[in-house]
């Protein structure tokens, strides 16, 4: 049975003491959760010690942001894994369309990074999407399989979530319809070897779309950005009613 994983990614957002107050409010909402649901808060690495320290014990587990693929060297401000499971990171995101974007990320590092991941023992959250330009032009698939097929080279997809972010609706407001998501979701699925792997849905999902988006058949949890932001608008999300 497939997990269903909803996880927070707070980008460039808060300080120490502003992730600290964002618990004291979201920590409340997840007495009622589903057992059958994942959370994962992926916050910027200044915040993952004092998280760690805050979450142990509790329903949620900690991601990072990205991870290079070696574990120790000459490369100014990146991240090993090691010192990310060292402080009990349990998941990292990997390929996101804003690494790909301003920081030169390639398919060919990302399957670095994913590897990586994967050696420390952490659950790499792969992304995956189009941009508004390939979508309109009939490319969504053949982009998506390309960035599959060289991403997930040699990877374990039992210890893997993918996570299906349409650029073009990523911070725009711009939601993919739910039965378009889910139709993606399922060409993505039938191209892993593993049909277990939970296949998150990405792209402004929202407290007044969640539901509708994660009742669709094929996706399995959300990759939420700013509506993670805030105690109640992601305990709402966590919370989502219906699901597969």
């Amino acid at each position: 049975m497939r997990k269903i994983v909803i996880a927070g990614n707070w980008k460039m957002y808060k300080t120490q003491a502003e992730a600290m107050e964002f618990l004291q409010g979201f920590m409340p909402h997840l007495n009622d959760v589903a057992d059958d649901r994942e959370v994962v808060l992926c916050v910027p690495f200044t915040a993952l010690v004092s998280l760690s320290q805050s979450l142990h014990g509790s329903l949620i587990r900690l991601g990072a942001q990205n991870v290079h693929w070696e574990t120790s060297g000459a490369y100014t401000g990146e991240v090993a894994a090691p010192m990310l499971t060292e402080i009990g990171v349990r998941y990292v995101i990997v390929g996101h369309s804003e690494r790909r974007q301003y920081f030169g990320e390639t398919d060919e590092t990302v399957n670095l990074r994913l590897k990586a991941a994967q050696a420390a023992g952490l659950t790499p959250i792969l992304c995956v999407g189009e941009t508004k330009q390939q979508r309109d032009i009939g490319e969504t698939e053949s982009v998506i399989f390309s960035q599959l097929e060289n991403g997930l080279t040699g990877i374990d997809q039992t210890n893997l979530v993918v996570a299906y972010e349409p650029i073009w609706a990523i911070g725009t407001g711009d939601t993919c319809e739910s039965s378009e998501a889910n139709r993606v979701i399922g060409l993505i699925r039938a191209q892993l070897t593993n049909p277990d792997v939970p296949i998150q849905y990405g792209g402004s999902v929202k407290p007044d779309n969640v539901d509708e988006i994660l009742q669709q058949p094929e996706i399995d949890g959300a990759l939420v950005g700013g509506a993670s932001l805030q105690p109640d608008s992601f305990a709402r999300i966590v919370n989502f009613s219906g699901g597969q």
